[in-house]
């Protein structure tokens, strides 16, 4: 199975890509889903959270209060520190599972999407890196509609991550994420085939 690691910064797009991957019947596994898994009421991940943030990161019902967090977490870089140390391998864990799942099924390859591919220094876990670009102006417009977000706020989470320059060194493939949904969905399948082809040959 060849395991292709999909990354990009926030707001550039990787639900849309990983949507039409999965149309055209890829197996996807979405970091972004297994963050919650762990984070899930009574798991040892909300747990730590709570001890260290206190209650006030919960909703009524018991769930992660997402927002009451992110504010905390840019705020002070220690705290997301803490936040990272704590999640990450969880999340690398589970990981590790679904891929070991997706290969005992005999998917001809799979896509793992990571926004933090790069951050994270989970490279060498790939047999190819596909990044999701856009210019910075344009997350930044699309984070401040999707989030409603400050600038500020925007600027910050944008600076934590890494720099589009970074994340191009790694890539292996380029999905240009700028123009049009039917443009996008091209350079997909494009990917699609060629992945599928590589399987096939090796």
């Amino acid at each position: 199975m060849l395991l292709v690691g999909l990354t990009g910064g926030i707001a550039s797009g990787k639900t849309l890509v990983t949507d039409y991957f999965k149309s055209l019947g890829a197996w996807i596994i979405d970091a972004d889903v297994l963050a919650r898994e762990v984070v899930e009421p009574g798991s040892p991940g909300l747990n730590a959270l709570v001890a260290h943030f206190s209650p006030d990161i919960l909703n009524a019902d018991g769930t992660l209060n997402r927002t009451a967090l992110r504010h905390i977490v840019f705020a002070t870089p220690s705290e997301r520190e803490f936040l990272d140390q704590t999640l990450h391998p969880l999340i690398r864990q589970l990981s590790g599972e679904r891929i070991a799942a997706a290969r005992q099924i005999g998917h001809p390859y799979t896509i793992y999407a990571v926004p933090l591919l790069v951050e994270t220094g989970q490279q060498e876990r790939f047999d190819r890196i596909v990044v999701i670009d856009v210019p910075k102006a344009l997350q930044l417009q699309r984070l401040l509609v999707r989030d409603d977000s400050t600038e500020v706020e925007a600027n910050a989470i944008l600076a934590s991550q890494a720099s589009r320059e970074q994340r191009l060194a790694i890539a292996n493939d380029i999905i240009d994420n700028a123009g049009s949904k039917a443009d996008t969905r091209l350079q997909v399948t494009a990917l699609h085939d060629q992945y599928s082809q590589y399987q096939t040959t090796t």
